[in-house]
């Protein structure tokens, strides 16, 4: 890793360490407090620890503050949370859209989290809006590590936009294209939950990748589990993203060696926007569990194809196992 912090172990020594707490024991009560005190441009570990509480606010990680940690005392009692959304009005005219609307906004290069809620709490039954896109983490930065963190929304909870992105033991959950974006992601012993929208033929989607065709991986699902309490075979694996209509946003997704509940449809995959999934790179390796049923649109890779889908390979030379 680059920097001057020594490491024990694998962790790094934080050349600062902020606490905050809801209770007044720490020097910051909110989270957006604590980040605004960091120094700017410094290639230094920063860590801020939070302790248990709900925190109701939006947080900015500007791109001038990277290598930044936030740890969480408790994976399930420290939540930070709001509830904007795609359509509500902001206070300056205009509306917030998808990507204005998240929890966490995380624009610098070599964040970390851990052991932590983010979520994103809008309603959408208790508002009459076109806009129910409601984000719980925006992410932009590269080498971003998530460990054992949770995600929690409905439509479009986590938007992975750019950037290198690694995701491990975290529990992710939602019902419409819910892991979404054009970033080069890793998904690793992820635990993937499709939230039941109560239809008999088609509860959502979970993935909305827009892989620019220029990049060669997309999002790695390696390992993880999918489930939901959805009917048998009404979630799809995932649909191809363009915005704004991009034909250069191919869609790129693999599940290798994931357990695939009954309610993945056997199809798999579907359309979006005019957009046809079968031109966008979407594939599965090795799955097993009920959802894992043989068709004729779902593309299996082969062993040799799959070999390089590695870790390194998917985060363009990163092994976030070794360096961050």
């Amino acid at each position: 890793m680059k920097g001057r912090n020594a490491k024990k172990g694998n962790r790094e020594t934080a050349a600062v360490r902020l606490t905050v707490s809801k209770d007044g024991d720490g020097a910051f009560k909110t989270v957006q407090e604590a980040v605004d005190a960091l120094p700017e441009y410094s290639r230094d570990r920063k860590e801020i620890f939070i302790k248990k509480g709900i925190y109701k606010e939006v947080v900015h990680i500007p791109a001038t503050k990277p290598f930044v940690t936030l740890i969480g005392e408790s994976k399930t009692g420290t939540v930070i949370t709001y509830d904007n959304y795609a359509g509500k009005e902001k206070e300056g005219g205009g509306r917030y859209g998808t990507s204005g609307s998240a929890t966490v906004f995380i624009y610098a290069d070599h964040v970390q989290a851990e052991n932590i809620t983010f979520e994103n709490s809008f309603d959408r039954t208790k508002v009459d809006t076109d806009g129910t896109q409601a984000v719980a983490v925006y992410a932009k930065g590269s080498r971003i590590v998530f460990k054992d963190a949770r995600f929690l929304g409905r439509q479009d909870t986590l938007f992975a936009n750019d950037g290198t992105q690694y995701f491990d033991q975290c529990y992710i959950e939602g019902d419409v294209d819910f892991i979404f974006g054009g970033a080069r992601a890793v998904f690793e012993h992820c635990h993937i939950h499709s939230a039941d929208r109560g239809s008999a033929a088609n509860n959502g989607y979970i993935t909305a990748a827009s892989t620019h065709i220029t990049k060669p991986f997309g999002f790695l699902f390696a390992g993880c589990t999918l489930t939901s309490d959805a009917a048998d075979g009404t979630v799809y694996l995932g649909r191809p993203w363009h915005p704004g209509g991009d034909p250069d946003a191919i869609a790129s997704v693999l599940y290798q060696n994931c357990s695939l509940g009954a309610h993945i449809k056997p199809e798999g995959w579907t359309d979006m926007s005019g957009f046809s999934a079968a031109d966008a790179r979407l594939y599965e390796y090795r799955n097993t569990g009920p959802g894992a049923v043989p068709h004729q649109e779902r593309r299996q890779l082969s062993d040799e194809e799959a070999e390089s889908w590695t870790i390194e390979n998917v985060l363009d030379g990163w092994n976030p196992k070794i360096e961050s």
